[in-house]
Order: structure tokens, then C-alpha cells, then sequence
């Protein structure tokens, strides 16, 4: 292959990291560049490949730690998340399917696996997209 061609591989190489949000694609960019240095002293193409294959490998056991402490970022709760543990009151009937919660000031849809009351309070598990999932305050069991 020509230095062209691998020029060309590096930057479209390029384009896939910069187009995705995770590091995919850097160590071949890497390589293919490290190739295109390769191809103006050699056209043999095995030898082409085999340094692209070990520059590839190398650069990507060598940054391994360093990627992995970039992907292990914590997670950092919403807004949304702060109600989860809250205590909730029922205003609507609660039923594995449908019902709604009053939370922290503002209206929900909410479900659980038991039928609830209205007028019940209840503890909020989880948030499934838009509705809390919930079961009745312990206080309140019976």
C-alpha cells in the first residue's frame, strides 16, 4: 500500500473516533499513521500490516490503564434521582399498571405490585422512565 492510501485509513480512522463518543478506533489511527511512515520506506505489504497490527497493540495495551480511568467516571444522580427513599402520598389508586403519587411537591405516575389506596403513604424504589415505582410505607402494612 501507498502512504496515500494509509494517510487516508488514519483519517477516516479519525472521523469514526471523533463521530463516536468512546474511545474506538485511536489505536489503528495510530497505526495506519505509524504505516504511512512505513510505506515511504517499504512497499512491502506484509511487513506494511504486521507493523500496524503491533503499533495497534501496543499503543492500546500501553493506554489501557489511562482509558480505563477516564471510562470508571461516577456517575453523578439527577434531580430526579434525589426522590428515590422519598415518601410519597397516593392520589390516585395505585395498581400494578397505573396510578399517581405526590412526591416532593409535584404530581406522578406511579406503580407497584400491590394495589394501594389513595390517601396511603408509600415509598419511592425506583423511577422507570416516567412513573415511580413504589410499595406502601411500612409503617402503613398491615
Amino acid at each position: 500500500m501507498t502512504t496515500v492510501s494509509w494517510i487516508i485509513i488514519f483519517l477516516v480512522l479519525i472521523v469514526i473516533e471523533a463521530v463516536t463518543v468512546d474511545l474506538v478506533s485511536i489505536w489503528f489511527a495510530i497505526g495506519a499513521l505509524v504505516c504511512s511512515f512505513v510505506a515511504l520506506l517499504t512497499e512491502d505489504l506484509f511487513l506494511q500490516l504486521m507493523v500496524f497490527v503491533l503499533v495497534s497493540a501496543i499503543t492500546l495495551f500501553c493506554t489501557k490503564g489511562f482509558v480505563n480511568k477516564i471510562k470508571s467516571r461516577k456517575v453523578v444522580p439527577t434531580n430526579l434521582d434525589r426522590i428515590i427513599g422519598l415518601i410519597g402520598v397516593v392520589t390516585e389508586k395505585i395498581t400494578n399498571n397505573s396510578g399517581e403519587v405526590t412526591v416532593d411537591g409535584k404530581r406522578w405516575s406511579a406503580i407497584s405490585a400491590e394495589e394501594i389506596s389513595v390517601g396511603s403513604k408509600v415509598e419511592i424504589l425506583s423511577i422507570d422512565g416516567v412513573k415511580l415505582q413504589v410499595k406502601l410505607k411500612k409503617e402503613e402494612e398491615k
